[in-house]
């Protein structure tokens, strides 16, 4: 139970009886211990029961009785609570549950617990409310316990009497896999009240625990235990020390002494006693630990050193407080109760001494001084020490941590024996401090073994010092109830033990259950109990830590979502039935069922359920289920509902357009023959007239309507009405949301047609005018037509630019075969189910010829796997057993099995989906100015269209000549201001008709979305239009050396045997090293094992024994069984030696320098006899220490390779220096074209690595790179991106995306490289899928050509609109140039579409292929010498740069480029087998070592 104290304010009360209502009202409240209420304050402190009652709950029962109530204070302050004893008599009255009943009705009591001889109750009350006495006379008969004062528990003065009644828990703790649980689980239960002591033993998997019952019970400490994310139970109901009813009087009486007592005893230290039993029956280090964690239990007791191998128990102890008797049953009735416990022979007749001074244990007794420093000890097993310079740094390194008292390290046994202060240090930091330092440390099982125990637990008198606030204890159910889960956005993470780091701090803090950190994604997934702690907190952790740590808002993202459709349902109670067994369900997180729509809406965790166990529990009720069929289909994409709409918007409006036009063209004949009659047959100006009038479509319907403006307006409507129907709903939001776009102009070049026309014609009847008005009926269907034809051509475009994507979202299989699996992975059964359904851990079938539907790990089959349409990667890949498959890769031959690692929208399909659509919504820099652009242009479009309307009005009646030429149809019958009228209206339509905002608009989205698509099928995805535009105007291009430029795993180079092959034959040689190294975990070692593997062909080695590390220097082993792997390869060696001799001949024919002396293998052995050979491995030094000279050549080889960047290690056999190994991380074969391109593009390219100088200088003369960063640290690639930005430059980081994370979030564009399926998607800007760094080349390549089309596109948009609006408002008449609206439209419909075509013209786009390139660079690219290289180390700008280069050196340079562009076609000979050596070569002398350039 937790008591707290919360002030409501309270507003309305008038006199002391509101005051009086208020607390009468909520005194009666379950739950309330106490109420103040304050008539001048205004406000009430209420005591209460957090479990009963909240905040919340006394703010609104307030508010209720007619007051207003407001929290001050949101966070209630908890209210420590007082204890007393109570004595129960032997008959009591009552039962001990009813007086515990009893006491628990009255304000004020907290808790009542009982001890286990129900002889005692310990009342935990609010001393504010209730005390002492008031407690005695609640209950009848029961008596205050004198002995014990009233204190809080757990403080030292009633620390005595309690250890008294303790017991001893053994419980077994399954899940715990390293020290790390442990210490977690010893830091959570040992800060619980009431325990005194924990110890948890990792090998034993069990916790042994002394607590007092009347503070917490075993229930509770289990509770905890699970709480922390373990499994514990009772291994043994709890004992309590078994102690007469006289020893435990005599016990509580000492504490009846109080602190006077323990002054005395202070000064009287040498009273204390020693005795020493002989125990029979302990086994192992947890019968110790048992023994002297219950024995010190005893508040008598003040030391207990336990031997298992002596079989003795040496006690000190206060002989006025207790006898040799009770201490020997006391070890008795240890658990498991089996030791045999006798007085040592020489001690027999002894009794009681004075006590012994033991080293380790200080004599003082329990009361000295709580507050003392304690010291405790712990035994550390060190592996990997040689000699005693090993044991002195270990000594002086760790004697100077904080908290070490004392140090003894034994290279004999291993071991380093620490005495520390727990308060300044721990012995995992201590283990990790010993482990830095090279050795491989481990905690011993006999450690931590207390000192001068001021008390049994070293944190007891501490947590009762610091007075814990209670919400720290809360019982363990509601903290499970209460998990909540964040996601932490994780920088500066660059390895794994990053994430060991993080994981394994966090999770020793209260409140974290569990921390979970991706590594690839940079982020932390952690299950937190937000009473305790909140997601800012935990992102403060880590940045404790030194990453950089911000807490994501969308945390939801880990949750699945399930729709269902169930069928079934009758009526409510089967939903609240579903509803309810859903919720119910462990990782269920939220359920909601419709009836109405019989659909359920489930949120779930993933790693606690899956969807289909979801689904199985409904069917389980009774319903039949199944998943709401998601649109696969990328319908959104494909525009084919725009698409049908704009074609029967044209259909509608060309049907009524073409009667228009029909009558359109027949009176313009009509009118030009009238004219020519009018010019050649001089016919007056009357006959005309009549001639007009009595045409067939001049005829009068009636007086002001002709025939023809009558058709014309029939014809007009349906298409105003039902074609413009769509462009009036868009303008009309637009207008509503106060913009202006396409839709108004179109709106209002149409409208005011229309109403013009109809208003003229009204009047014309009216006036019942002889001559017909000249009408506009024929411009709505003309306009709408050109319009919707130029929308529906537009949306067939638009849909052709998504195909990309749309062809993405199609590779994703819709079903999988899921299959069980029995012993030995038979097949027991299969079944097929929707995609969505496959869960984490799945085995999923994938037959020849079927799409993969999740991303896994191959666990039986072979196959070859076409990943084309991902990677790019046009040869299919091999797969086996171990190996990743990607979703949507096609499985080619064989039949595979696969465990799903990724499923739903964590594939790797769905992740370059969700990337390339978020790329096509967002929008560039220059599409933005676009964007602002179409803003003011329609408004701009409505002014130019009214000033033209005036301007033609002003110069008709000024100079109606001007009109008269230039208006088109124009006969005399009309009056001269209808024509300047007419004339006006049809140059001001036709500007509204013309003027376009749409294509300024298409022109870059429809570019960017053709752009990421092209760029996503050739394996380039780049994160929107902003990447895309920023990256042709890159400067600067660094790469990063390792696993970008070179493979990131080191190989051999070259293997140089420095002994005659008779006296150890080469294949001996290479069984004997690649046995050594198989059983290092060293990156060089792996390397070297690999190619022994392959040299010989094998796939085993022989047998090694007596492995030893020494990190920094080398490995020592002993090795047997190689002759049995030679002579398995007996039958081979004669083929091959037939084999060799032919290469040998064709290699001399290559070329001379090489020597094949080694290649021959050795005769066979005719007998296997098994021999040990001892085997050394590593550098100098290690040869040095095992005394074995080091001669002066192979010193000078060993430091030219080191020159050359590589690592130089030794093999000495026997005694015996045998064979000098060069080992490199090697160069990717693309890179020096990659870098050669990038520089003939124009750009400059940089070498950033946290290498040694050496190797970064030898790396960057391989690709051709002049300017070199070498020893920068992850942290300061940051720094040196921004360097060159700060020179003005913009800059491209390509990197592998994983220590370079910061560095490719700061530059220009990121460049993530071959991250394959874990793409480091959030730090970079484009994110290669292939490892293959000529995509570099292709991704800045593609940027400027799509920028150049972005660029076109403006142009075609922003010509046509400069030029076509003069020429509508008629600006160029005098020229004859004369637009009609329909001609405008047509126009207008024309530029959005040459937009859209101009985009697609960009999937004809084709990567730059290295073969072209490698023929247009054919005898330029050419490795650079050192003194060519500026290498600048470390983050200062200043580097070892390159000497001046002396006037010898410019002419050797010059003629070296001569030569090599006369070689140049020799050089492309000698390159391959420079860049990749001959398997033979390698291994014969120094061939071509020094040959860095091509002569």
């Amino acid at each position: 139970m937790e008591a707290k104290s919360v002030v409501v304010g309270v507003e309305g009360m008038t006199c002391n009886s509101c005051v009086q209502t208020i607390e009468q009202h909520v005194g009666k409240m379950n739950g309330i211990h106490d109420i103040k209420v304050s008539l001048e304050d205004k406000n009430a402190v209420i005591i209460y029961d957090s479990k009963l009652q909240t905040p919340a709950t006394l703010q609104e029962a307030i508010y209720d009785m007619g007051f207003d109530a407001t929290l001050t204070d949101a966070n209630p302050q908890p209210v420590l609570p007082d204890s007393v004893f109570l004595t129960i008599p032997a008959q009591p009255a009552l039962t001990s549950k009813q007086i515990c009943s009893a006491l628990l009705k009255n304000k004020g009591i907290v808790d009542v617990k009982l001890s286990s001889d129900q002889k005692t109750a310990v009342v935990t009350f609010i001393s504010s409310v209730t005390n002492g006495k008031q407690i005695i006379q609640m209950v009848p008969g029961v008596d205050l316990n004198i002995s014990a004062p009233e204190a809080t528990p757990g403080t030292c003065e009633d620390s005595g009497w309690s250890q008294a009644s303790s017991v001893v828990l053994r419980l077994k703790v399954a899940g715990m896999t390293c020290h790390s649980c442990t210490s977690t689980i010893e830091g959570k239960v040992g800060k619980l009240q009431g325990i005194q002591r924990i110890k948890v033993s990792l090998d034993n998997q069990e916790a042994v625990i002394v607590y007092q019952p009347h503070l917490i019970t075993a229930e509770e400490i289990i509770h905890q235990i699970e709480a922390a994310g373990f499994t514990a139970s009772l291994k043994k109901q709890p004992r309590p020390l078994k102690l007469s009813a006289i020893d435990l009087e005599r016990l509580r009486n000492t504490q009846a002494r109080g602190s006077e007592a323990a002054l005395k005893e202070n000064s009287n230290v040498n009273d204390a006693k020693t005795v020493v039993f002989r125990i029979e029956g302990m086994h192992c280090n947890s019968c110790v630990l048992n023994i002297q964690s219950a024995v010190s239990a005893l508040p008598s007791v003040t030391s207990v050193v336990v031997s298992l191998e002596k079989k003795s128990a040496v006690i000190d102890y206060n002989p006025d407080l207790i006898n040799v008797d009770v201490l020997r049953r006391a070890v008795e009735a240890v658990s498991p109760e089996t030791f045999k416990v006798s007085l040592a022979d020489e001690y027999e007749n002894a009794g009681l001494f004075p006590t012994l001074a033991s080293p380790l244990k200080s004599p003082h007794p329990v009361w000295k001084d709580a507050g003392q420093p304690l010291t405790q000890v712990v035994v550390i097993n060190i592996e990997g020490m040689t000699c005693n310079s090993c044991v002195q740094s270990i000594e002086g390194a760790v004697a100077q941590k904080a908290g070490v008292k004392s140090i003894h390290v034994s290279l004999a046994n291993r071991s380093g024996t620490i005495e520390y202060d727990p308060l300044q240090t721990c012995p995992e930091e201590l283990r990790s401090s010993i482990e830095d330092m090279g050795f491989d440390a481990s905690l011993s099982a006999k450690t931590e073994l207390p000192v001068a125990t001021a008390q049994p637990s070293p944190e007891a008198p501490l947590e009762s010092h610091r007075a814990k606030p209670p919400a720290k204890t809360s019982p363990a159910g509601q903290e499970a109830k209460t998990v909540s889960k964040c996601y932490v956005q994780v920088t500066g993470m660059t390895c794994a033990s990053c994430v060991a780091n993080i994981e394994r701090n966090l999770r020793r803090e209260d409140g974290i259950h569990s921390i979970l950190v991706a590594l690839m994604a940079g982020k932390a997934e952690v299950r937190y109990n937000p009473a305790v702690i909140h997601p800012s907190a935990i992102a403060e952790l880590i940045q404790e830590l030194g990453f950089g740590a911000t807490v994501m808002e969308n945390c939801g993202e880990g949750d699945g979502i399930l729709e269902l459709v169930v069928r079934g349902m009758t009526c409510a109670s089967c939903v609240h039935k579903i509803e309810s067994t859903l919720m119910k369900t462990n990782g269920v997180l939220y359920c909601s069922v419709a009836l109405a729509t019989n659909k359920a809406h489930i949120k779930y965790d993933p790693e606690i359920i899956g969807p289909r166990d979801v689904i199985q529990v409904i069917k389980d009720l009774g319903f039949t289920t199944s998943l709401v069929k998601k649109d696969r289909s990328a319908s959104h994409l494909d525009h084919k509902q725009e698409i049908r709409q704009w074609k029967r918007s044209f259909v509608v409006s060309l049907v009524f357009c073409i009667p228009v036009m029909g009558l359109m063209i027949y009176m313009m004949v009509m009118d030009s023959q009238l004219s020519d009659a009018h010019a050649h047959r001089n016919m007056s100006s009357e006959e005309m007239e009549t001639l007009h009038s009595s045409m067939v479509l001049e005829y009068q319907l009636l007086p002001g309507l002709s025939v023809m403006n009558f058709l014309s307006f029939l014809l007009c409507v349906p298409v105003q009405m039902f074609g413009g129907w769509h462009f009036y709903i868009q303008a009309y939001r637009a207008l509503k949301h106060r913009t202006a776009n396409m839709d108004v102009l179109i709106v209002l070049a149409t409208s005011i047609a229309f109403i013009y026309s109809f208003v003229i014609l009204l009047v014309a009847m009216a006036e019942k005018a002889k001559v017909n008005p000249v009408t506009f009926f024929d411009t709505p269907p003309m306009l709408f037509v050109f319009i919707s034809l130029g929308r529906w051509l537009e949306h067939v475009a638009k849909g052709k630019t998504s195909e990309a994507l749309a062809r993405l979202i199609s590779l994703q299989a819709t079903e999988a075969t899921i299959v069980t699996l029995g012993p030995d992975n038979v097949l027991l059964s299969e079944e097929q189910v929707d995609v969505e359904l496959v869960q984490r851990g799945d085995i999923v079938k994938v037959i020849p010829g079927g799409k993969f539907p999740v991303d896994g790990r191959v666990i039986e089959g072979h196959s070859m796997v076409d990943e084309s349409l991902i990677t790019g990667e046009a040869m299919p890949v091999t797969k086996k057993p171990g190996n990743t498959v990607i979703a949507g890769s096609i499985n080619q031959n064989g039949s595979l099995l696969i465990s799903a690692t990724h499923v739903g929208a964590d594939t790797t399909l769905s992740q370059i989906v969700k990337l390339v659509e978020e790329a096509q919504t967002s929008k560039a820099p220059i599409q933005q100015f676009a964007d602002k652009l179409s803003g003011y242009f329609v408004p701009a479009i409505v002014a130019v269209s009214v000033v033209t309307l005036f301007a033609w009005i002003i110069i008709g009646f000024v100079d109606f000549e001007i009109v008269e030429k230039y208006f088109l149809g124009y006969n005399k019958s009309i009056s001269a201001a209808e024509v300047i009228i007419r004339f006006a209206f049809q140059a001001s339509i036709t500007v509204l008709c013309i003027a376009c905002p749409c294509s300024l608009g298409l022109a870059t989205p429809t570019a960017v979305m053709v752009g990421t698509g092209v760029g996503a099928q050739n394996g380039i995805l780049i994160k929107g239009g902003e990447p895309l535009e920023m990256a042709h105007k890159v400067k600067v291009v660094v790469f990063d050396k390792t696993g970008t430029i070179t493979h990131g795993t080191p190989e051999v180079m070259q293997v140089k045997f420095l002994v005659e092959s008779n006296q150890l034959p080469r294949n001996k040689m290479l069984a004997i090293v690649g046995t050594a190294e198989s059983n290092s975990e060293h990156p060089l070692g792996v390397a070297i094992t690999k190619y022994c593997k392959k040299e010989l062909d094998s796939e085993t080695l022989g047998t090694c024994t007596d492995f030893q590390v020494v990190p920094g220097c080398g490995i020592s082993c002993k090795v047997t069984n190689v002759e049995a792997l030679l002579y398995r390869k007996n039958k081979m060696v004669e083929e091959n030696n037939i084999k060799n001799m032919t290469l040998v001949k064709i290699e001399e024919n290559m070329d001379e320098s090489a020597q094949p002396a080694l290649i021959i293998d050795a005769e066979l052995p005719t007998t296997v006899t098994s021999q040990k050979y001892s085997v050394l491995i590593g550098n100098r030094e290690w040869m040095t220490r095992n005394g074995l000279l080091v001669k002066n050549e192979v010193d000078k080889a060993m430091t030219e390779h080191e020159r050359r960047g590589r690592t130089a290690v030794l093999a000495a056999v026997d005694g015996v220096l045998c064979a000098l190994i060069a080992i490199a991380d090697t160069v990717k074969p693309e890179a020096e074209l990659a870098v050669y391109t990038l520089k003939s593009m124009g750009l400059e390219v940089v070498l950033m690595t946290g290498d040694n100088s050496k190797t970064a200088r030898s790396i960057a003369s391989q690709v051709g790179i002049t300017k070199v960063f070498a020893e920068v640290l992850p942290s300061h690639k940051v720094a040196k991106v921004k360097q060159l930005q700060d020179e003005g430059k913009r800059v491209a980081m390509v990197g592998d995306g994983i220590n370079d994370s910061p560095a490719l979030a700061m530059a220009n564009v990121g460049i993530a490289i071959g991250t394959g399926t874990d793409v480091a998607i959030e730090a970079a800007d484009v994110v290669l899928i292939r490892d293959d760094l000529m995509d570099v080349v292709a991704s800045i390549d593609l940027s400027r050509k799509t920028v150049k089309r972005i660029r076109i596109n403006f142009v075609f948009a922003l010509i046509y609109n400069l030029i076509g609006v003069p020429i509508a408002a008629g600006v160029f008449l005098p020229v004859g140039l004369v637009l009609q609206p329909w001609m405008g439209s047509a126009a207008m419909a024309a530029s959005s579409v040459s937009v859209v075509l101009s985009s697609l013209l960009l999937k004809m786009y084709r990567k730059p292929s290295s073969e072209k390139l490698e023929f247009r660079a054919r005898g330029q690219m050419r490795h650079k010498s050192p003194s060519e290289i500026s290498v600048h180390i470390g983050i200062d700008e200043t580097g070892t740069g390159s000497p001046k280069l002396s006037l010898m050196d410019r002419i050797i340079n010059y003629s070296r480029a001569s030569i090599n562009s006369l070689f140049s076609d020799k050089r492309s000979v000698n390159s391959v087998v420079l860049n990749e050596p001959d398997k033979h070569s390698l291994l014969v002398g120094d061939f071509g070592e020094d040959d860095d350039t091509a002569l």
